[in-house]
């Protein structure tokens, strides 16, 4: 039996976010440039992206670029700037044959015009698509959405539309980019660290943390398969004992 046979379909995870780490360090072992694990990594994007959709993921969320990526070198950023325009146009495809609906949380307006323009278009473009969505978290930082969050809703208690005394978890949920989503069920991290590097910090208070040494360009649909049924052998407890769950 494969892998994929050996998926339990009804306990799937309702919604996977992938920490892509590793794309420099594969590219210094081969003796490349780093810009190069980049352009390689998107490979792994395809077939994570791919491999969800055929097992009936409904969630994905994949850390693109972080808040503080944009203190990498300049021809770094432009680099991966340009390859997320190419990479819209060229998986659009694969978005529309899949049934996928691309979505984009984060600082979306500090990306450059070229990139914005691209995101949105595709994200128009597959606005109805059903299967899966496929959130791309771009110049974000899971403490500035916080605070943004914060701040949204202490205009709305200055202004009297909201009372201070009915805020509770749904309110910040309400707040937050991924208002639109469920909580985060797995969290996987590729390359062998072993930190959230202020990723969806709110999302993941409950979820499963998944560590892989696979270094992010050579993750494969193998590798996503295992982190599921990973994720499928674990007793998720939410504060509870054992007995009480059987």
């Amino acid at each position: 039996m494969n892998l994929k046979e050996q998926i339990n379909r009804a306990k799937l995870p309702k919604h996977v976010a992938v920490i892509m780490d590793g794309n420099g360090r594969w590219a210094k072992r081969q003796g490349f440039l780093r810009v190069k694990g980049h352009e390689t990594g998107t490979k792994a994007v395809r077939e994570t992206v791919e491999i969800c959709a055929e097992i009936g993921i409904e969630n994905l969320t994949l850390f693109a670029f972080s808040t503080e990526n944009w203190n990498r070198p300049k021809l770094e950023v432009k680099t991966l700037m340009n390859l997320l325009v190419s990479s819209l146009k060229k998986e659009i495809k694969t978005l529309m044959d899949n049934n996928i609906k691309l979505n984009a949380i984060g600082r979306i307006e500090n990306l450059p015009n070229k990139a914005r323009k691209e995101l949105d278009e595709v994200i128009q473009k597959t606005s109805g698509n059903k299967l899966m969505t496929l959130t791309l978290a771009l110049s974000y930082g899971s403490r500035e959405e916080m605070v943004s969050t914060i701040k949204s809703i202490a205009t709305k208690v200055k202004d009297g539309s909201l009372d201070i005394e009915s805020i509770n978890d749904d309110t910040v949920n309400q707040h937050l980019y991924t208002h639109n989503l469920p909580d985060v069920d797995l969290l996987i991290r590729t390359s062998g660290e072993e930190r959230i590097s202020n990723f969806l910090l709110w999302q993941i208070a409950y979820a499963e943390l998944y560590f892989t040494p696979t270094l992010w360009p050579d993750f494969r649909r193998e590798n996503l398969l295992e982190a599921v049924l990973n994720y499928q052998n674990r007793e998720r407890r939410f504060g509870k004992t054992s007995e009480q769950l059987s």
